[in-house]
């Protein structure tokens, strides 16, 4: 059963949204969309945790790489007000990020996934430093670029979120956690959009649901030969096309990473703006729904006109170092993916686990989904796409007659 409101024009979303909510596993999901102002789906469904609890209105959930939209967001509004210039050096703002041959990285870069900095793997002995706000700054302070700034992209899976977000400090002199309350929260009016968790909200977060691990079967290690057979086989593909599957294993997963539990208070308390954001789909949408409408929405501007058609200008095109095929990096976002149709004007940031958050400013459009089961990839995974694929479709067919009178409703 789903709970909250659809507009009779996105009914077909919420099927494909019902569909895939889980049967017989526990599990639920949120999806929140907004058409030229207006909200005209905010459903959620299944349960918060394997208990049952069911899903809520107000249910935050770990949203992994999504978090990355909303810190570049912050920058950008610091970037509107004169405070950073994109084309300077980081060590410009960050005096300490100079050293290891840093002194020449410009904020673009860092943006852009262009400063080689993507090495979570050697950049920490365990992964339980990622709960370390200074302790990860400091680190990422003395860093050496895994290649020459600027001449590649690879995709800082984790470290953009200490990256971006402590250049985000270094730039207002306020703790991250407020600069998101004061930027997006309070003006967005946010009843869910938060990097650490404070205690009075905690008891709101979903449970990350993730696979329980089988016993291991004796009797399936020829299985697991073939399997491994075909992954070599895979990687060496990879090898010949130039892509080196390593660097993967060095961006996305830190040593330890097996031990880490999101679920703990100290994780969701912690600051890991590059993974531990924890959001409704409602507020995600609704930041979404600001840039979808050139940084203004009901009244409150986050963006002066005109920026974001240029933060949301592709920077790249050439396949990363970290992901083998071409996320079209804009200015702290990536290309929308879907099951068909074509989207060469939005942008936004999926997460691994399946969330994500995105808009379309050539559809005034905007969609937040969080979700707390499924593994997914690190840019969301066939559900996510499913329901983009729908959410368009649903625009698209829109008549002009109900435009209009989206439009006055707005």
């Amino acid at each position: 059963m789903l709970d909250g409101h659809v507009h009779p024009d996105f009914r077909a979303v919420a099927d494909v949204f019902q569909q895939q909510l889980p049967r017989s596993q526990p599990g639920g999901a949120a999806l929140c969309i907004y058409h030229r102002g207006e909200r005209v789906l905010d459903i959620w469904g299944g349960t918060r945790d394997r208990e049952g609890t069911p899903w809520s209105a107000d249910t935050l959930a770990l949203s992994f790489s999504t978090t990355k939209g909303i810190v570049a967001t912050l920058l950008h509004i610091l970037a509107s007000r004169g405070q950073v210039d994109y084309d300077k050096p980081v060590a410009h703002y960050w005096p300490a990020f100079a050293q290891s041959g840093k002194q020449a990285i410009t904020v673009r870069q860092l943006l852009c996934h262009e400063s080689g900095l993507y090495g979570i793997r050697h950049l920490v002995q365990d992964a339980a430093e990622m709960r370390d706000w200074p302790h990860m700054l400091s680190l990422l302070e003395s860093a050496v670029p895994a290649h020459t700034p600027g001449t590649r992209n690879g995709y800082h899976a984790l470290t953009f979120g200490w990256l971006v977000g402590g250049l985000v400090e270094k730039i207002s002199g306020k703790p991250l956690a407020q600069v998101l309350r004061e930027e997006l929260t309070v003006p967005l009016q946010l009843d869910g959009c938060f990097i650490g968790v404070p205690d009075s909200e905690l008891s709101r977060c979903a449970k990350l649901i993730v696979p329980e691990k089988k016993p291991r079967d004796p009797s399936a290690k020829p299985k697991e030969k073939k399997l491994n057979l075909v992954k070599e086989a895979i990687e060496h593909g990879l090898r010949l096309t130039g892509f080196e599957p390593d660097s993967t294993l060095e961006a996305m997963v830190p040593r330890g990473m097996a031990r880490f539990d999101w679920n703990t208070s100290d994780t969701l308390q912690s600051c890991i703006p590059g993974a531990g954001g924890m959001f409704n789909a409602r507020s995600l949408a609704k930041i979404y729904a600001a840039l979808a409408n050139d940084g203004e929405f009901s009244g409150a501007r986050i963006l002066p006109p005109g920026t974001v058609k240029n933060i949301s200008m592709i920077q790249n095109t050439s396949r990363g170092a970290v992901i083998p095929m071409p996320m079209r990096w804009r200015m702290g976002y990536h290309r929308v993916f879907t099951t068909g149709p074509r989207t060469p004007h939005a942008f936004g940031h999926f997460g691994y686990g399946g969330s994500g958050a995105w808009c379309d400013p050539s559809r005034e459009l905007a969609v937040g989904y969080v979700v707390n089961y499924g593994i997914g990839t690190p840019f969301g995974d066939m559900r996510l796409w499913k329901l983009n694929t729908a959410t368009i479709r649903a625009v698209d067919s829109l008549p002009e007659l109900i435009w209009q009178w989206l439009r006055l409703r707005a």
